[in-house]
């Protein structure tokens, strides 16, 4: 029994895996990949692997075929027969602890469709193996082999696999849907855009057409800029996700999703989404493009850098409020922009806060993919409610400005959304100290009843206020 490793026997693709886990630490060496894949493909996998290392317990393994396959142990002996390098097909074989012996790509040849046919029978003697595939290439091998056992067998796979070779058993396919794809998109994290409407809302434009079709056009941008930013950061960061105890059941690193064709979407969305900037003031474009740009660095880089991370995530948010200003042609306030670097910097500080209490609870030392330990918990918890109390104390300053005094009839009023707001800083921050606190402090904000009741009432604080 041979049986094939990507697609087949995981739920992935060990040369999408190698590569991405190589760019998210030397992105770089996607030129030297150009380089390499000039020489071939085995050529590339076997740089690629002298490169990495993969972690293969963290793998999204087909367990209906891996159940069947140890089922099988007993009768005949199993071989792993892979297209994939052997410097990373050896360590899953192990792992798995079902096979007898491993053929695989060694960097001269790509073990792959007939060169695979060619190196079985070789072995085994023509029709002396039944073979486990899941795609096109291996109908070369199911041709010579004495059966096929076809796994994420849709129905084209399958009748083309009978017309060749006797099909033993089927595996069925898994299909990605729509609701695969939006969760992979993360559209429900959108809401965070609505943070481009807060400049309109505190200019009083929420009746100037103009500004609003630019606000809704800018909010979509900044939808499309995420989610391309969302699927890299999911590709690069499987092997965290697949230890975190709920990101392991995001898309991609489940194996829901084919990686492939993670990055062609992302670049879509991202092509769409600054041809939608380009309509609206170039200023929009810019602030987007340097939201982008500094995203992608937080992906690839500056998420493990400890309290630089933490920074960076508050500047984000503060980056779609500058974009929402922009889209309206307005004027930045210092105001906003001091309260949201605090008040961000804080919920960042909850986000750190509760991973490394989750790792602590687990009785790890560290989080995976940060660089903080579970020594940091003391400062980070009080770093961050000192950040929360002083956007309260910026919210306090800017009451008894001048700024105020020209936008509302009544500024006064706006000293009610002080203890509003402490206490709902203090009490995020005593959620998350008794563990309880969602892995997102935003998503907990928005599903939270007392946040939102505080919301309204904050909201009609204001209105008595105009």
């Amino acid at each position: 029994m041979c049986v094939d490793l990507d697609g087949s026997l995981i739920h992935s693709d060990l040369l999408v895996e190698s590569a991405l886990l190589l760019l998210g630490k030397q992105p770089w060496m996607l030129f030297g990949m150009l380089v390499w894949l000039l020489k071939g493909k085995a050529h590339l996998k076997e740089q690629i692997a002298r490169r990495v290392e993969l972690d293969p317990s963290a793998l999204p393994y087909n367990q209906e075929l891996l159940a069947w396959l140890r089922s099988q142990q007993s009768k005949r002996p199993l071989i792993l027969c892979t297209a994939s390098d052997a410097r990373l097909a050896i360590p899953v074989a192990k792992h798995v602890g079902v096979f007898d012996d491993v053929m695989a790509s060694d960097g001269k040849r790509n073990l792959s469709g007939r060169n695979k046919a060619d190196a079985l029978v070789e072995r085994f003697g023509e029709h002396g193996f039944d073979y486990v595939g899941n795609a096109d290439v291996d109908l070369a091998v199911w041709q010579r082999a004495h059966g096929a056992i076809v796994v994420e067998a849709s129905a084209h796979l399958s009748s083309a696999a009978s017309r060749v070779a006797q099909v033993k058993q089927r595996f069925p396919a898994h299909k990605a849907t729509l609701r695969t794809w939006l969760k992979a998109l993360r559209v429900h994290q959108w809401v965070k855009n609505v943070l481009v409407f807060l400049p309109l809302l505190a200019a009083h434009r929420i009746f100037d057409l103009a500004a609003v079709a630019g606000t809704v056009l800018s909010f979509l941008c900044f939808g499309l800029c995420a989610s391309s930013v969302y699927l890299t950061n999911d590709l690069l960061d499987l092997t965290a996700d697949r230890h975190h105890h709920r990101k392991r059941s995001r898309p991609f690193a489940a194996g829901k999703l084919p990686l492939a064709a993670g990055p062609v979407v992302a670049a879509l969305l991202l092509v769409c989404g600054f041809a939608l900037a380009s309509l609206l003031d170039v200023k929009f474009v810019l602030t987007l493009a340097a939201y982008y740009v500094l995203t992608t660095l937080y992906s690839l880089h500056l998420k493990r850098v400890v309290m630089l991370d933490v920074i960076v995530l508050a500047m984000l948010y503060t980056t779609r409020i500058l974009a929402g200003t922009a889209a309206i042609q307005g004027k930045h306030s210092f105001w906003l922009m001091a309260f949201s670097m605090f008040i961000f910097l804080s919920l960042a500080m909850v986000k750190r806060f509760t991973e490394l209490l989750g790792a602590q609870k687990a009785g790890k030392v560290t989080a995976k993919g940060r660089g903080y330990d579970v020594d940091d918990i003391p400062l980070i918890q009080s770093l961050g409610s000192a950040s929360g109390y002083l956007a309260v104390l910026v919210l306090a300053q800017y009451v008894e400005s001048t700024a105020s005094s020209m936008l509302y009839r009544h500024p006064h009023y706006l000293w009610l959304l002080c203890p509003l707001l402490l206490y709902w800083i203090s009490r995020t921050w005593a959620i998350a100290h008794r563990g309880v606190m969602h892995d997102d402090p935003v998503v907990f904000a928005l599903k939270d009843k007392v946040s939102r009741i505080l919301l309204v009432i904050a909201a009609a604080i204001v209105a008595i206020s105009i």
